[in-house]
C-alpha cells in the first residue's frame, strides 16, 4: 500500500519529497504564507501512521490491555479516513468526520475528540492527538491545531515527534507568531540532527522561515548543517543551499 500511495499524483504532502520543489523562486514570495508554500515537507500518509504506532506500543501489549485495545480498535475508521484526505485531498466534510465522527461508508465512526476525551493515556488516544491537530491545521483553527499537537508526545518516535513540531511550527506561522514559528521549527531540527530522512527537511524549512523574517545568521547556519551533514539531500547535491547562501552573502560557504 505504501508504494500505491506514492504513486498517487497529489498536491498533499508527501514523504521525502525535496523542499525546494515549493520554493523555486530566488526571491522568498512574501505575499504567500509560509505554510502554503512549504505543505509538501509535512507528511501526513499512511507511513505516518505506522510509525507512530510501532513507535508506542506492539501488538501483544495492545491484545493484553483490554483499553489499549478498545481504543485502538475505535480509532482504526478515522486513521483510514485521515489516509485518504492524504492522498486524495483535505475538505472540511471529511474533517469534520474524523474530528466528530458520524456515518462513514454506512458505518458508524467514532470521532477522534471523543477517543481522546474517553481514553486519555492510551496510544490511541495520543496518536489522535497528533491526527486532530495535523486536520485542525487543515482548516486553518491554529490555535487548536497548537493546542492538540502540543499535546502530542512521539515517545521515542524521532521521525514523528519532529513533523510534530513542524506542524507546530507552521500554525505559529499563520498566527504571525515567528518567534514561536522559529521555535518549533528549530526544535524539528534537533530531535535527532543524524536522522536523513526528516532532519534535513526541517533544517530547510527552518533556514528558509528565518531567511524570510530578516534572521539572516539562523538561516545560513542552518543551510551550512544542510550542505555540510547531508551532502546527498537534494538541496545540498544540486547547489541549491550554495545559491541561497551566496544570496545571504556567503560567497563561499
Amino acid at each position: 500500500m505504501a508504494e500505491d500511495l506514492k504513486k498517487h499524483k497529489t498536491t498533499q504532502p508527501v514523504v521525502n519529497q525535496d523542499i525546494t520543489n515549493t520554493e523555486n523562486n530566488e526571491a522568498l514570495e512574501k505575499a504567500k504564507s509560509f505554510w502554503d508554500n512549504n505543505k509538501k515537507t509535512i507528511t501526513y500518509c499512511l507511513l505516518t501512521i505506522v510509525l507512530v504506532l510501532s513507535g508506542w506500543v506492539g501488538y501483544n501489549e495492545l491484545i493484553k490491555k483490554p483499553k489499549d485495545s478498545k481504543a485502538n480498535e475505535s480509532i482504526f475508521m478515522a486513521e483510514n479516513l485521515f489516509v485518504k484526505m492524504s492522498t486524495n485531498g483535505f475538505n472540511k466534510d471529511s474533517v469534520n468526520l474524523v474530528l466528530n465522527g458520524g456515518n462513514f461508508e454506512g458505518n458508524n465512526m467514532i470521532g477522534l475528540l471523543k477517543i481522546i476525551s474517553n481514553n486519555g493515556g492510551t496510544p490511541a488516544a495520543n496518536r489522535a492527538n497528533y491526527i486532530v491537530g495535523a486536520c485542525y491545521l487543515q482548516i486553518k483553527e491554529y490555535d487548536k491545531a497548537i493546542k492538540y499537537l502540543k499535546e502530542f508526545s512521539g515517545n521515542g518516535a524521532d521521525q514523528i515527534q519532529s513533523k510534530a513540531y513542524l506542524l507546530t511550527g507552521h500554525a505559529y506561522s499563520e498566527k504571525n507568531n515567528t518567534t514561536e514559528a522559529l521555535n518549533y521549527y528549530k526544535k524539528a531540527t534537533e530531535v535527532n540532527e543524524k536522522d536523513e530522512s526528516v532532519t534535513p527537511d526541517a533544517l530547510m524549512v527552518y533556514a528558509s522561515y528565518a531567511e524570510q523574517n530578516g534572521k539572516n545568521d539562523e538561516a545560513i547556519a542552518a543551510y551550512k548543517k544542510v550542505k555540510n551533514n547531508f551532502p546527498t539531500f537534494p538541496a545540498s547535491s544540486n547547489g541549491d543551499v550554495e545559491k541561497r547562501l551566496a544570496r545571504l552573502g556567503e560567497m563561499n560557504p
